[in-house]
């Protein structure tokens, strides 16, 4: 099924894991599909990866006047933004002993800012049955000693996806969560296997999910077949937190 066809997307940490497996799947599926990432080598290498219909543009999803130019760019190839996927982030751990100002900052400037201002600058593009998806965590509810400000940042997220769902509602643009669990991504692959195992270990389903998981989960949320549905937080995690 072409369940996207004529539609306009922009995926911000769109050029590498789940960002990238995103903007695979939202082209299969029809859409013309603009993605960003902060490294010009790894953004070519993604839209050339993908085919004609994709298009990358080099920005840091962090800094405000990169998404206004960014949203500029889609305006101007194609006059609006149909659906958005907000997917830039990071994760460094840090036990409260460790913590620095600089850790803090860097974290909630790239998991959250980035998201409030691309929304913020996007919506100017966006009408009547838009669609946004927050790329946020299973963290943001769990405890996972050393990553707090990360769970922190996902946890604020699924906050604002509330707030923005009361305040976008009545221009017909929807919102929602889509909550990864340990994910087998290229930065994963780096990851000891004692420490993969230990991860592995409370997934009923026993195994970590795919980046296309992920982007199948999102493109649900994104497509029409979504269209009674917002707010939400839709987990893609094996079980993991609901077990």
């Amino acid at each position: 099924m072409a369940r996207m066809a004529g539609k306009v997307a922009l995926v911000v940490g769109g050029a590498k894991g789940i960002g990238l497996a995103i903007s695979q799947r939202l082209v299969a599926e029809g859409a013309t599909v603009f993605l960003t990432g902060r490294r010009e080598a790894e953004v070519e290498s993604a839209a050339s990866s993908i085919g004609p219909g994709a298009t990358g543009l080099v920005a840091d999803a962090s800094v405000p006047q990169d998404m206004v130019r960014v949203v500029k760019e889609v305006q101007q190839a194609h006059g609006r933004i149909d659906a958005l996927v907000l997917n830039a982030g990071m994760s460094e751990p840090a036990r409260l002993t460790e913590e620095t100002l600089d850790h803090v900052e860097r974290h909630f400037a790239v998991n959250v800012q980035s998201a409030v201002f691309g929304l913020q600058a996007a919506l100017a593009a966006m009408g009547n049955g838009a669609s946004v998806v927050l790329m946020g965590s299973i963290a943001d509810q769990g405890g996972f000693a050393s990553y707090g400000t990360y769970a922190a940042t996902k946890a604020a997220l699924r906050s604002y996806a509330r707030t923005w769902t009361a305040e976008l509602t009545p221009k017909g643009i929807r919102v929602n969560v889509v909550a990864p669990g340990p994910t087998d991504t290229e930065m994963m692959a780096a990851v000891p296997e004692e420490a993969r195992a230990a991860l592995i270990a409370p997934i009923p389903m026993g195994r970590m999910g795919l980046p296309s998981e992920v982007a199948s989960a999102a493109l649900f949320l994104l497509s029409d077949e979504a269209s009674y549905i917002t707010g939400a937080e839709l987990c893609v995690d094996g079980g993991m937190r609901q077990v």
